[in-house]
């Protein structure tokens, strides 16, 4: 019944537009009652975004069986991932909801406000994890806002491209980066092996020390070269 009103929906909502069709019209199409579409759905936006409540229950579950042994940012990109798997299930089904959200004002606020709930669970969960340090909780939201936007960076490309291509590759390249900037390991490869070489948190090929740290110096334009000098020794410290 569920997906046979999801179903319906989405035919009236290319055929007429989002705007155009009601409830009345879904359930017709479906041949059921309106008593019937709204134990699936609060509302007709809801019928947009059908398996978001599911996914948000996976991760909720996938991040509550999180241990100690578990890096907390490889564990919340690992979490968002299975926002994708859910978009890559049903590829065209996805891109019909991409193209129609974008149409609609009143979806996308709607996507916001899921987006903004997997955010949420992932920085309560980072919160959890950071409690204790200092800024702490900061920490957590910059690193839960970045795992969301890397990851929706890649999966709209992926669904401005009409699902083709490797949705897994594309989000795995760009968590790499959240691996990479916040992480306490090396970021993982699409094929599963880890990065190492001159890569973020990598090591030197063929050994076993770690690579080089590098060292950022900000300083005021036109500074005398000498003050540019001190602030460089400061910063590696005594010895260099």
């Amino acid at each position: 019944m569920r997906d046979a009103l999801v179903a319906a929906a989405f035919q009236l909502f290319l055929e007429r537009g989002y705007e155009q069709t009601t409830v009345d019209d879904i359930v017709t199409l479906a041949g059921v009652g309106r008593r019937s579409f709204f134990r699936y759905f609060p509302s007709k936006e809801d019928v947009v975004f059908p398996d978001h409540e599911r996914c948000l229950a996976d991760m909720t579950a996938f991040l509550a069986a999180s241990g100690e042994e578990h890096e907390p940012v490889r564990r919340v990109s690992d979490a968002a991932r299975l926002v994708l798997r859910m978009y890559a299930e049903n590829p065209t089904f996805s891109v019909q909801r991409y193209r129609l959200t974008k149409s609609v004002p009143g979806l996308r606020a709607y996507e916001l406000s899921v987006v903004w709930r997997y955010e949420r669970q992932l920085a309560e969960y980072l919160r959890e994890r950071f409690a204790g340090r200092r800024d702490g909780t900061l920490q957590a939201d910059v690193i839960a806002a970045a795992v969301v936007a890397a990851h929706n960076n890649a999966l709209r490309s992926w669904l401005r491209s009409d699902g083709q291509g490797d949705a897994s590759a594309e989000v795995d390249h760009a968590l790499g980066y959240v691996q990479s900037a916040f992480g306490t390991g090396p970021a993982p490869r699409p094929d599963g092996n880890e990065r190492h070489g001159d890569e973020p948190h990598g090591h030197e090929p063929g050994g076993d020390e770690p690579a080089e740290d590098v060292v950022v110096v900000v300083s005021r334009r036109g500074a005398p070269l000498w003050r540019v000098v001190q602030e460089i020794e400061t910063a590696l410290g005594p010895g260099t």
